[in-house]
């Protein structure tokens, strides 16, 4: 059975971080691929298992140094299920990481972007975190490191967390913007800046969480109908905008498990041969 130690975020991280943890499984995950639904949200990941981040697109594999951020996202990115034996997690909330960031997080243009990159620093963090003695030192640890590591100040925009909360809700972007006393065009650009994602595409990636929340929750789910009360102008319409979010149909849609909805499972193996193309494999690769 997977153990998993959660820590709650200092005062200073909890207006910017959801959620830290330590997930580890005595046993290999399968060899295969999954693919990791959008959320809107960017992570933090540390691969304890081996010094690298993997992401599959192309027909290509493309790796980066094994503590990473991911970046949002309104398409799936297909993952490999091996780095998931033994992982750190951090989940931002919405605009959560900016101020850990060099550049705006809308300039984070892979799904994976290598941490040592951002913060332009040779410090071995993921071996520190090798090293300590538990988990929760781990954790407590890597908190430390991100109070000390931030690039800007750590004073939440308030107005960026209520667009996100009404955006999460299904509000138009107009209406978001006009309750909070701007335009269109500069929440675009501020949302776009902290968030990593439009508000428009932000507000579409939510909308499928709620979807998916939904079909979850409820046994003998009715996807029509579940189409009109998230959002969606009629089933067609929710049906392609699944399947371009997930990869799957809402039929053909099989998390691993119900804690972990935002992972489908691929029948694919993962390719391991050495004639299977490699981009950024070298720790120098931005």
């Amino acid at each position: 059975m997977p153990r998993i130690q959660t820590l709650a975020p200092t005062p200073a991280l909890a207006p910017f971080v959801e959620s830290l943890g330590w997930y580890e499984s005595d046993e290999p995950a399968p060899a295969g691929l999954e693919r990791a639904v959008p959320t809107g949200l960017t992570q933090l990941i540390v691969n304890l298992c081996e010094d690298e981040l993997r992401w599959h697109a192309g027909g290509i594999v493309h790796r980066r140094l094994g503590i990473g951020l991911s970046a949002p996202s309104d398409r799936p990115v297909t993952i490999d299920t091996g780095e998931r034996r033994r992982s750190i997690c951090v989940v931002f909330r919405p605009g959560g990481a900016y101020p850990f960031l060099g550049p705006p997080a809308d300039a984070l243009d892979e799904p994976v972007v290598s941490l040592a990159d951002l913060w332009n620093d040779d410090r071995d963090l993921r071996g520190r975190l090798l090293e300590a003695p538990s988990p929760r030192t781990a954790l407590l640890l890597l908190q430390e490191e991100l109070v000390a590591r931030a690039t800007r100040p750590l004073d939440p925009d308030r107005g960026i967390a209520a667009a996100a909360a009404a955006l999460g809700r299904g509000l138009p972007v107009g209406e978001v913007s006009d309750r909070l006393g701007t335009t269109t065009g500069a929440l675009r650009r501020r949302f776009a800046a902290q968030v990593g994602l439009t508000p428009k595409r932000y507000g579409r990636v939510r909308r499928l969480q709620r979807l998916i929340d939904a079909a979850l929750r409820r046994p003998g789910f009715d996807w029509s109908r579940a189409a009109v009360e998230t959002g969606y102008f009629d089933q067609a319409h929710m049906v392609n905008d699944f399947r371009a979010l997930t990869g799957v149909t809402p039929s053909a849609y099989r998390p691993r498990s119900p804690l972990e909805r935002n992972h489908v499972p691929l029948t694919t193996v993962a390719p391991r041969s050495s004639s299977y193309a490699t981009v950024g494999s070298s720790p120098a690769s931005p």
